[in-house]
């Protein structure tokens, strides 16, 4: 049976590209979670899979002179909020690099969330999710999400001109009601700066 089990888990996963993310609960309704964990670990043993951390498979791409291509961990991340059905919030030097802010790619990513809180480390880094205030989760433009939490990671007193100008271009490319709807969930300096920016 468990070996009719790990044939039907290695046919589903054929049937996508190389370099997609699985989870034991993709594979639900070919069987028992025990059986299923046990033909994943077998795939992996077999070198089929990847495992990149508790739970979390990699079917691998391989690039004939790199090896194995592996996934970003935001790419993981976003892979863990879909199959969680939860909403994730970039944050810190992350939220930064997003809106072209820093070039520097975070290895251990916090991203606040309306799903359930914890962490998971992942080869060289780790992705944290963190419980999202309801006031945040409020915010409808996920630009002005990603600009408040920049912002923040910035503090008050690092806020340069040239931030500004980047933020303000950016705040152009959001529709004048989300951003006058979101603006008023913003902490107080940052709406201030808003505000400023885009003449409210």
């Amino acid at each position: 049976m468990a070996i009719s089990i790990e044939k039907q888990v290695k046919k589903t996963i054929t049937n996508y590209k190389t370099g997609k993310i699985f989870f034991p609960s993709d594979f639900s309704k070919i069987g028992p979670s025990t059986a299923i964990r046990q033909a994943l670990n077998r795939l992996e043993d077999d070198k089929f899979l990847l495992r990149l951390a508790h739970g979390i498979y990699l079917y691998p791409k391989k690039h004939p002179s790199f090896g194995v291509l592996y996934p970003t961990i935001e790419e993981i991340a976003i892979a863990i909020a879909k199959r969680d059905k939860a909403r994730i919030i970039p944050t810190g030097i992350q939220a930064l690099n997003k809106l072209g802010l820093s070039t520097q790619v975070p290895m251990n990513i916090v991203y606040l969330t309306d799903g359930s809180s914890r962490s998971i480390k992942i080869n060289n880094g780790s992705i944290k999710f963190k419980k999202a205030s309801p006031k945040l989760l409020s915010v409808k433009s996920e630009k002005i999400i990603l600009i408040i939490q920049a912002l923040k990671e910035l503090g008050q007193e690092n806020i340069s001109s040239k931030i500004k100008e980047k933020i303000e271009q950016l705040l152009f490319t959001v529709d004048k009601e989300l951003v006058i709807h979101d603006v008023k969930l913003a902490p107080q300096w940052i709406a201030k700066i808003i505000k400023e920016l885009i003449k409210l």
